[in-house]
């Protein structure tokens, strides 16, 4: 089962941290631009940049992005807010004197052109701290973009997938995919996690391989 892409965007969150958002995020990315998409994108805030030579502070998550869409933006459209330590982005940016706040974001991820695919991928888990008077599932909310799921594909991601996407749903949201990410390789060839989580979801669940290319995640759009 495919999505059919939708020209608003999507909003690509995680199970929880370290699950691999910005890899797929970026795949998703490409996959628009192969279909005939424009597409934008949005990381409004990243936390564990290094500093540059110049005093800039260097992005990882940013720069892939960038990368994926064709270095069509620069970083600071992409991210607007950087700061040094890795913690939660609201935590780190009180470590360098600065109120980041739920309205900082939404601003930050105001399309430039109305007519292009906005992808937005937050940071951490749906429930995760973003900034001082909101979480992810905030942002999400305030963007209204279905949502992409990425769970790691390990023991447990059944059960965090589908904690995920109630979550998702009990904030009037539609998530429109769960992919099931190897961020390790599999270590049990007897686990389907795919398998088992289907029939208790009726949303496209996808596997991408350990280090491989997410398989397609979009079909037709027309009718």
């Amino acid at each position: 089962m495919l999505v059919k892409p939708e020209a608003s965007g999507y909003f690509v969150t995680g199970s929880d941290t370290d699950v691999g958002k910005t890899y797929i995020a970026c795949q998703i990315v490409q996959q628009l631009r192969a279909a005939g998409f424009e597409v934008e994108t949005r990381k409004p805030a990243e936390s564990g940049c290094i500093p540059g030579p110049q005093g800039e502070l260097l992005t990882h998550d940013a720069a892939a992005l960038q990368r994926a869409n064709g270095e069509s933006e620069p970083i600071e459209r992409i991210t607007a807010y950087r700061f040094r330590a890795a913690l939660a982005p609201h935590r780190a940016a009180r470590l360098e004197g600065q109120t980041l706040l739920m309205e900082n974001l939404i601003d930050a991820c105001a399309r430039d052109h109305d007519d292009r695919c906005l992808i937005v991928e937050g940071a951490g888990g749906f429930y995760s701290p973003l900034a001082e008077n909101g979480l992810n599932a905030d942002l999400a909310g305030a963007l209204q973009l279905p949502v992409i799921i990425v769970v790691h594909d390990r023991i447990g991601a059944v059960n965090q997938a589908l904690m995920t996407s109630q979550a998702v749903t009990s904030r009037h949201l539609r998530v429109a995919a769960i992919i099931l990410n190897q961020v390790t390789p599999m270590t049990n060839p007897d686990m389907d996690n795919a398998a088992d989580l289907q029939p208790h979801c009726d949303l496209p669940v996808l596997r991408c391989a350990h280090g491989a290319i997410l398989p397609p995640l979009f079909g037709a759009t027309n009718g």
